[in-house]
């Protein structure tokens, strides 16, 4: 995968308010799907770490910027972006633009990888860890 993961959404009536606009924690929900698209597309899926592995990724850290409100029936798309993996841990950038280009949330994300049974951090496994240290080595700035 060369450049940012693009998962396309819709802003349903149910991810809004009364005036709607997209309630915050709509962009949380977003962004974890666009992970799990952006490990599947690269042919990683989360499941299969888990059966062959017994690991997960867990969200250890997240900071979200709002700048503009997503609002009904809009189409956004949330871009993945894999900044740097080191041990157990995978930063992340996501950002979610309207169409047009225009910057809606930044979300910084740190995930961690766990052992199923005992939830501890443990190393990402292969093919994990060579493929997102890839696709971060491939991303710009």
């Amino acid at each position: 995968m060369s450049g940012p993961h693009l998962w396309p959404v819709r802003v349903y009536f149910e991810d809004t308010d009364a005036g709607g606009v997209a309630y915050h924690a709509r962009y949380l929900h977003w962004a974890e799907r666009a992970r799990t698209e952006a490990l599947r597309a690269m042919g990683l899926p989360h499941q299969e770490m888990i059966t062959r592995h017994g690991v997960f990724l867990v969200v250890r850290r997240l900071e979200v910027e709002y700048f503009k409100p997503a609002l009904l029936d809009e189409s956004v798309v949330v871009e993945t972006y894999t900044r740097h993996v080191m041990g157990v841990q995978v930063w992340l950038r996501q950002v979610v633009r309207r169409e047009d280009g225009e910057v809606l949330a930044v979300l910084e994300v740190r995930l961690a990888s766990v052992g199923q049974g005992a939830a501890k951090p443990v190393p990402l496994p292969e093919p994990w860890r060579s493929a997102l240290r890839a696709v971060a080595d491939a991303a710009p700035g």
